[in-house]
């Protein structure tokens, strides 16, 4: 049965490239070449015999490149033509709608041609949307596959292949609330509400995540500091918590296995449902249905090729799970504990000598614990340094301490909610019980993440390079019969220090360094000088992420502590994320304009700038311009000026052609090196008085890929192209670096 974990192997990376890099007119020709490869594997399979496995995944391949343009075709296309079109439509909710920034959200059912599609759709109305409400109306379609006008988005690896965004009056009608589909959806949401009511209001957000996998209560703060500790997952509904549930199961059915099995099956259908279908737990119900399988034919469980199964299941159903980061999170994951926590564990055990008896408890469990966790981040590492930026160094040591308790935090908040459907008053004392076991482990979280070098993040290059340099010396310690871990983990030890030192010391050797970070629709700039590190701005697309985009750009360079913030002004995209990069890098010095709130974070002096300001350190002098007028608007925007021994940069904020004039007026500008463009390359900024001013060499534009807005303004590109300015934008060069 092995052969199915290469068939699958193959039929994933396929699914994978088809995503990514296979144009659709290139498939019938690889199908033919992968089939043509399996002929000749299999023939050189007679008298090799890595060749029969070479065989197997080629078949893997060729059938993924078949039944990718199979659903392609038939079912994804007929979404695709609606892309970026409006039509009216009726759309079944088959969730809880919920408020977004722009009013409402709620998911359903679209059927076009007769084919059903999950949807998301985003409305204007304010009153909410239950599970078998219908929504009619116009709306206008976006595909979230990659053929799409604007791209692949996130939502098509969780099978939601179309946004719909309200376009005129739609017409919610009631559905009555009978229909058995809806069940689960409505049993969650009953769910959440008892543990609304029966638990603390510090504890309600982790609860909430643990049994269900739903993080929308969690802080930005808590989220970080499970991330940096390394226990993220435990608030993300997966493997662990249907082998919690699991366990229960088997103890209430007395290891019965046609009772277990008749029981299980349905629970676990339930509990997937409730869930969401997430792909991590749709990968970890059907691995467990397979173990109730076997318990029932008192067949031999295989892991590996469960493992295999569940994925070619998921993958069969949508090939685009491929994408999902949950799916390549829970395969991964699994996949190194199969392979790899054996080994470890004996290790381990090895170091405690005799581990026989009950003095070897201890040992035996820390060594499973350990084991199991090491084995997870082998292959769950490079996933979460590629899509999170982030690869935590103390995880092992924070699942240890935290991780013990989990089990039996799931089993009494389970309690919580069947208590709190006939009797509130006993769940509420159960739910006070079962806030101290959550307060223990978020309080490991915070102490984990408080040590220096919790975590180290890829926004530095030598981070990478060390992972690389990592993984290659455990391909070599694998192919090595005479394994020496000491040595292994001396030289990736030694690798990290380096890569810290280099990761530390590298800014330090510019005199002036500027850096333009990639936050999207937004700005946050970097300007370091004489060993003093201030940002200007901090907001984006999302707060989280520019949030930390910058604290993660800092902390790799070493800096914990900012000199100084200064908010230009306080739109949203401008400092939106100024709180939440507080909450982990803190600041001396925050200025900000009159009319600003600073953030509940703020730690250091704040200072409202109702005149101008000069800051000076060694050679260098940071000035602050103040607004001409009170308010508000654009035109208060604070403008600084960054004046170095061999480096002038000039911020605008986002004043428009008036505010440069009234800032030309007043103040004596010099000519300058560098100019950040106001108001994102706006038309109606980087004006020509202001060009012919300063004179810059260098134009930095910090704006987001397919903006509403038409940024940067064709008008003002012009303008700097017959200025002769070089001209960077965070859209097209990603994070401006430039040093001096």
């Amino acid at each position: 049965m092995r052969k199915l974990m290469w068939f699958t192997l193959g039929f994933g990376a396929v699914c994978g490239l088809c995503v990514y890099a296979v144009p659709g007119g290139w498939r019938i020709w690889l199908t033919a070449a992968a089939l043509g490869l399996m002929v000749f594997a299999a023939v050189m399979g007679r008298r090799l015999p890595v060749f029969r496995r070479a065989a197997v995944v080629f078949l893997g391949c060729a059938m993924g490149f078949a039944w990718f343009s199979l659903f392609d075709g038939f079912y994804l296309r007929t979404a695709a033509e609606r892309d970026s079109l409006t039509y009216d439509a009726v759309i079944r909710a088959t969730d809880y709608s919920y408020e977004t920034d722009y009013g409402m959200a709620v998911d359903g059912t679209v059927y076009l041609d007769g084919k059903p599609y999950r949807v998301r759709a985003y409305l204007k109305k304010d009153e909410p949307v239950k599970p078998g409400d219908t929504l009619s109306g116009v709306f206008r379609f976006r595909v979230t596959t990659p053929e799409g006008e604007f791209g692949g988005t996130y939502h098509s690896g969780k099978g939601i292949f179309l946004l719909a965004y309200q376009t005129d009056t739609v017409k919610v009608t009631s559905g009555g609330g009978g229909d058995w589909r809806d069940f689960p959806a409505r049993l969650r949401h009953r769910i959440q509400e008892i543990l609304h009511v029966c638990l603390p209001e510090d504890a309600e957000p982790f609860a909430r995540a643990l049994l269900l996998g739903d993080s929308s209560l969690l802080t930005y703060g808590t989220d970080t500091t499970l991330k940096v500790s390394g226990i993220r997952h435990v608030v993300a509904v997966s493997g662990l918590h249907v082998s919690i549930l699991f366990a229960l199961l088997t103890a209430v059915t007395f290891h019965k296995r046609f009772l277990t099995a008749a029981v299980g099956f349905p629970t676990l259908l339930l509990f997937a449902a409730v869930a969401g279908f997430t792909p991590s737990v749709t990968r970890a119900c059907i691995m467990w249905a397979l173990v109730l399988l076997a318990l029932l034919l008192e067949r031999e469980f295989d892991g590996a090729t469960a493992l295999s199964f569940a994925a070619l299941v998921m993958l069969v159903c949508n090939p685009l799970v491929i994408t999902s980061v949950s799916f390549q999170l829970s395969v991964a994951s699994v996949a190194g504990i199969y392979l790899f926590a054996p080994g470890i564990q004996t290790w381990i055990l090895s170091l405690f000598g005799d581990v026989k008896g009950k003095r070897g408890r201890l040992p035996r469990w820390i060594a499973g614990s350990v084991s199991i966790t090491l084995a997870a981040m082998v292959f769950t590492t490079p996933l979460c340094a590629w899509h999170f930026g982030t690869v935590s160094l103390v995880g092992v040591v924070t699942n240890l301490l935290a991780l013990w308790v989990i089990s039996f935090l799931f089993y009494l908040l389970m309690g919580v909610c069947l208590l709190g459907a006939f009797w509130t008053g006993g769940a509420v004392l159960l739910g006070k019980i079962a806030a101290w076991p959550i307060r223990y482990v978020l309080a490991v979280a915070r102490v984990m993440a408080r040590f220096p070098l919790a975590a180290v993040y890829t926004r530095s290059p030598y981070i990478v390079a060390w992972l690389i340099f990592v993984y290659v010396l455990l391909l070599l310690f694998l192919m090595n019969r005479n394994r020496r871990p000491r040595i292994f983990a001396c030289c990736a030890v030694l690798g990290l220090c380096l890569a810290l030192l280099a990761s530390w010391g590298e800014p330090m050797l510019d005199d002036t360094r500027i850096t333009v970070l990639d936050v999207g629709q937004g700005q946050c700039i970097l300007l370091q000088s004489q060993g003093r590190t201030y940002m200007v701005d901090c907001g984006g697309d999302r707060d989280e992420d520019a949030a930390d985009i910058g604290a993660e750009t800092l902390l790799s360079q070493g800096v914990s502590r900012l000199d100084g913030l200064i908010l230009t002004h306080c739109d949203r995209d401008h400092a939106g994320a100024a709180g939440n990069l507080l909450s982990r890098v803190p600041a001396d010095l925050m200025i900000l304009p009159v009319s600003g709130t600073a953030p509940e974070t703020a730690d250091g002096q704040i200072v409202y700038a109702d005149r101008n300001l000069t800051l000076r350190f060694g050679t260098a002098v940071l000035n602050i311009y103040a607004p001409t007028f009170p308010g508000n608007g654009n035109e208060t925007s604070l403008c600084l000026l960054f004046d170095t021994e061999n480096c002038d940069i000039l911020i605008t904020g986002d004043r428009s052609a008036f505010g440069e004039r009234l800032l030309l007026r007043r103040e004596n500008l010099p000519k300058v090196d560098v100019l950040i463009a106001g108001h994102h390359g706006s038309k109606n900024s980087t004006s020509e008085q202001l060009l012919e001013c300063v004179k810059p060499e260098i134009v930095c534009i910090s704006v987001g890929e397919d903006n509403p807005y038409g940024h940067p303004a064709a008008e003002t590109l012009a303008r700097l192209a017959e200025f002769g300015c070089a001209v960077y934008r965070t859209d097209e060069n990603g994070t401006i670096l430039i040093r001096r």
